[in-house]
């Protein structure tokens, strides 16, 4: 059985233990050179106890050719925020890719599937910071740490333009490429937290810089991307781009806490997003990559796809799949089957 994506939940355990795996790996190799200081268990160093509070890693890698290694769609525990020093490399953000250039600044929030690399990544130089803000979905309060020195309405300002607008990638002024080479040489010569108060100089100037950045342009704000109902709708769209998440135990209450939200709130908004009840939506997403998956796999049996889709019952299963596409789900295999092989012309 697939693991699933998180849906507003932290950072998946096993894709990071996997991310981590390569990229010592690939240390160990001489390939490439990282650095990182890190809360959790992010790969790098450890930070002291108490030092930096929110930041979950803060790095840089040094690839000086060609990798064998990338980092496959996922998300993370905090606002992400990256430059691209020197080199290229491949972006990619909600299911768009982009070519990073130097300079290039990438600005990622926890609910964003991203990926670095297609599939690998290129020799490259890449900084970035981690930052947990306690978000997880589009509509929660953002609380940025103590430590950072920026005033109140620098921070709600600031907040506002990333909360309601997610251009992805960003063209880096000379302050936010000096700030950004500052923190990686923080994190290349930390010793047991040494360069703490640099960092925290450093990051808080990043912020300001990237604040500014955001002032010089004609930022479009759109304060639906921060509602209650952008969280379901992004809750809905993970359901049915990523089928394995189907295969959970789902209950109304489960879904609806997911989203952060009550019952009543919750089931407002699936109506008005669906015309549906949740569960009618759950169970018609089901059926449909059930559908899907009869056509294309072949070689998975009925009862092997019933119970990938979530499908407790192949009874069940049958019936609901005969309800919704006039047949049941092996003479609907076959038939599709048969609509796929090509015909000879007459002789």
């Amino acid at each position: 059985m697939p693991r699933p994506i998180p849906i507003y939940k932290d950072h998946d355990e096993t894709y990071r233990a996997d991310s981590c795996a390569l990229l010592i790996a690939a240390t160990e190799a001489g390939s490439v050179r990282v650095e990182a200081l890190r809360h959790g268990h992010y790969p790098g160093r450890a930070l002291p106890a108490g030092a930096l509070a929110g930041v979950k890693m803060a790095g840089f890698w040094d690839a000086a050719s060609d990798q064998s290694w990338g980092l496959d769609w996922h998300r993370n525990e905090g606002l992400e925020i990256t430059m691209l020093e020197g080199g290229g490399l491949e972006f990619g953000m909600e299911g768009r890719s982009y070519h990073l250039k130097p300079d290039s600044l990438t600005i990622t929030r926890p609910w964003q599937m991203h990926r670095v690399g297609a599939p690998h990544v290129t020799a490259s130089r890449l900084t970035w910071i981690i930052l947990d803000l306690g978000v997880r979905r589009p509509s929660e309060e953002w609380k940025w740490p103590a430590w950072l020195l920026l005033s109140k309405p620098d921070l709600d300002e600031l907040t506002n333009m990333l909360r309601h607008n997610e251009q992805p990638v960003w063209t880096a002024t000379a302050d936010l490429r000096r700030c950004f080479h500052a923190i990686s040489q923080a994190v290349a010569g930390d010793v047991d937290g040494s360069r703490v108060s640099h960092l925290a100089i450093r990051i808080s100037e990043l912020f300001l810089c990237l604040l500014e950045l955001f002032r010089s342009k004609d930022v479009k704000l759109d304060a639906s991307l921060s509602s209650t109902r952008r969280t379901v709708e992004l809750f809905l769209r993970d359901l049915r781009r990523h089928p394995e998440n189907l295969a959970l135990k789902w209950s109304l209450e489960s879904m609806a806490d997911s989203c952060g939200l009550g019952v009543t709130q919750f089931v407002h908004h699936v109506r008005c997003l669906s015309n549906t009840s949740p569960m009618q939506y759950l169970n018609q997403s089901r059926l449909e990559v059930a559908a899907a998956m009869l056509r294309e796999r072949r070689a998975a049996s009925v009862l092997e796809i019933s119970l990938a889709c979530g499908f407790s019952s192949s009874q069940y299963f049958a019936t609901a799949f005969d309800r919704r596409y006039g047949a049941a789900p092996s003479a609907y295999r076959s038939q599709a089957g048969q609509a796929s092989r090509p015909t000879r012309d007459h002789e």
